[in-house]
This record gives structure tokens, C-alpha cells and sequence, in this order.
């Protein structure tokens, strides 16, 4: 794999860390955060149906090996919309 090639947890496509969104479980306190911090991360395309896949089949939840609350749900969404137009 090359560097800084990361996996999406829902469609399971590769490509460049840039691409993706980052989810971030805090190492330490179980938080969910986007974007920013250490810890186990997750990946997830910035799409819509990856999106649905990833909340519908819990994937960001198994990923992160805690639950993932909804706030962070609406955020991507809110994400997706702004990106969209």
C-alpha cells in the first residue's frame, strides 16, 4: 500500500487520507470526534451512500470500537449538503 492510502469503512475503496472524512475516537475518553486528534481512526467517503451504509450497518461504530452518537451523524450530513451546493 502506498503512503498516506487509507480505506474507506463503508465501500471499502482506497485512495489518497485526503479524500476521505476522518473520525476520530480519542484515545483515552471513548469522544467521537471529526478531523482532528489521536486515537483510532476511521474513513469514510465523502458520498451519501457511503454515508447511509456506514450508519445503517454501524461501521464507523465497529471501527472505532465505541458507539458513534448521532450528533456526529448530522454533522457529515450537514457536510454532504454544504459540499453539494
Amino acid at each position: 500500500m502506498e503512503p498516506n492510502v487509507r480505506r474507506c469503512v463503508a465501500c471499502r475503496k482506497t485512495a489518497p487520507k485526503a479524500e476521505f472524512w476522518r473520525i476520530v475516537r480519542i484515545h483515552g475518553f471513548h469522544a467521537i470526534v471529526l478531523d482532528q486528534g489521536m486515537g483510532r481512526s476511521a474513513y469514510l467517503c465523502p458520498q451519501a451512500n457511503c454515508l447511509k451504509t456506514a450508519q445503517k450497518k454501524n461501521r464507523l461504530g465497529k471501527a472505532l470500537k465505541a458507539p458513534v452518537p448521532e450528533s456526529i451523524y448530522h454533522e457529515l450530513e450537514a457536510r454532504l449538503r454544504q459540499s453539494l451546493g
